[in-house]
């Protein structure tokens, strides 16, 4: 008898209640696990092995019992920290000037208010509406805007890259170019205030995409004929999946410069654009038909 239970009689005895208390239950036998558990062998069904050539989604993971593999887990808990860490990331305020850039900032104040209003990343602030004004050139064919969107990882990481691209793309043409310049809490409808301050004849704002699973550094680009407030998104032309595992940032500013000289062409953009003679150019860009996804690359690797 454990000395707790001897010490519980004795006080029951000095209580006057010395029925004896009832035994332990039995404790039930634990069958010792087995040497080796064998899993069963991984396989992915033909539907999976098919759709999963179509589509960057995860299909056919599998699963031990009820649960997803340990590798799956890792995977999607690395790929959905990269999302979360682009999203969080803000552009430091002194990056655009160090990068020899115009800098620029909506009318949001920090960067908990960027992802609840994005009406005020539509606008420039007082003080950045007067810096355009007094110090960027005026009256150009095409106005680059490179911005942080919902990416400012990406916007450091390819941005210039891209913008500079971008810009020898449209010199090369014979075009003039605007100055080069970087939006803080920018917005993509940003560039229609940008665009019709400077009297460009067609803006394009470079940003940082919306991040997906495994995807924290892609760049997206929106152009637009005649940027003035007031353009909606039938009016705009985009390439998106900027990156090193999509459209890498030298062929992109190529198919941006042959996009921009249609709109000049046609004096118009968006939906009422005509792409169709620049097909073997532009490539998907310039079709809206099956568009195909961009290569998985896993953040993750285990040792099996």
């Amino acid at each position: 008898m454990s000395t707790t239970r001897k010490l519980i009689e004795a006080l029951r005895e000095r209580l006057g209640q010395a029925d004896p208390l009832p035994s332990p239950p039995a404790i039930p036998r634990i069958q010792a696990p087995p040497a080796r558990v064998f899993p069963t062998a991984r396989t992915r069904s033909c539907y999976a092995e098919q759709a999963a050539a179509h589509t960057a989604a995860i299909l056919g993971i599998g699963h031990v019992g009820t649960r997803y593999a340990t590798d799956v887990v890792l995977q999607f808990q690395a790929e959905l920290a990269v999302a979360h860490d682009a999203v969080h990331t803000v552009l430091p305020d002194d990056w655009a000037q160090s990068q020899g850039l115009l800098p620029l900032k909506s009318r949001v104040e920090d960067h908990h208010q960027f992802l609840l209003r994005p009406d005020l990343g539509r606008r420039l602030d007082e003080e950045s509406l007067e810096r355009l004004r007094g110090n960027a050139i005026q009256d150009v064919d095409i106005q680059p805007i490179l911005a942080d969107g919902l990416s400012a990882v990406a916007t450091m990481g390819s941005g210039i890259r891209l913008l500079e691209t971008f810009s020898n793309e449209c010199r090369f043409r014979g075009w003039t170019v605007g100055t080069p310049m970087c939006a803080k809490y920018a917005r993509v409808w940003l560039q229609d205030e940008i665009g019709e301050t400077v009297g460009a004849r067609v803006a394009c704002i470079l940003l940082g995409e919306r991040p997906g699973l495994g995807t924290g550094d892609g760049l997206s680009a929106y152009m637009v004929y005649e940027p003035r407030m007031g353009k909606t998104d039938s009016d705009r032309n985009m390439i998106s999946n900027i990156h090193a595992r999509g459209i890498v940032p030298e062929l992109a500013g190529r198919q941006l410069a042959m996009m921009a000289g249609a709109m000049l062409d046609q004096k118009t953009s968006g939906v009422s654009l005509d792409l169709s003679g620049l097909t073997a150019e532009l490539g998907q860009a310039a079709s809206g038909g099956y568009r195909e996804p961009q290569r998985r690359v896993r953040l993750v690797e285990t040792d099996r």
